[in-house]
């Protein structure tokens, strides 16, 4: 992120830059009065989901996660990127914006725990639904306990990936499973080393990519 968007951002964390000119934005974050790029990265901060605008209340604030962008959308944040195949790219716990969904989408009464992922790969391009490269994961962070089948983020040596959860309990061991149309090896973890691995959430979504 740009530093000029890092000062804007934290001074709307204490400010209603809202009731602010571009100008004296400008001047508090040590800028000078330079409306015009002021205004540049206020756009790309509200355009990347970080700041939201009540024009009507003259009104910006940093978004929340889980917040309500209208009644029929919620801001959801986007940690970063996760593979589908092995466990190479690293969620990161500061967003990279965020992605405006419909309510609809989601299964539960708020978004709260709800964060996003770009899939990278296609070790689960045969998943249900398909999680192909380039679509969205919709994680449901509060879940940490996932039932037998379900599809998990879980986090390896720091790096994260997708895959289907199997509890092989006759076998006393955790089984990642790749649903892909490429030869790709299940991860094994014995249960005694179950807190060698961590499970992040459990997938509730997927939002395709649009296809041209």
């Amino acid at each position: 992120m740009h530093h000029i968007q890092q000062k804007i951002l934290a001074l709307a964390k204490i400010e209603d830059i809202g009731k602010m000119t571009l100008r004296e934005i400008g001047i508090k974050i040590g800028q000078g009065p330079q409306p015009q790029k002021i205004k540049h990265h206020l756009e790309q901060l509200k355009k990347r989901g970080f700041l939201k605008e009540d024009k009507n209340k003259r009104s910006i604030r940093v978004t929340s996660p889980g917040d309500s962008v209208s009644d029929g959308f919620y801001s959801i944040p986007l940690l970063g990127a996760a593979n589908c195949g092995e466990a190479v790219h690293y969620a990161e716990a500061i967003p990279e914006g965020y992605l405006k969904v419909s309510k609809s989408f989601l299964s539960k009464q708020s978004a709260e725990g709800i964060f996003a992922l770009r899939a990278i790969g296609d070790s689960m391009n045969r998943a249900s639904p398909p999680i192909e490269d380039g679509d969205y994961v919709l994680i449901d962070s509060l879940k940490r306990s996932p039932q037998d089948g379900d599809y998990i983020l879980s986090i390896i040596d720091g790096c994260a990936n997708i895959k289907k959860y199997i509890k092989d309990s006759a076998n006393n061991q955790i089984v990642l499973i790749s649903e892909s149309s490429s030869d790709m090896m299940p991860i094994f973890i014995d249960e005694k080393d179950k807190d060698d691995y961590m499970v992040n959430g459990v997938v509730i979504k997927v939002v395709k990519k649009p296809r041209n």
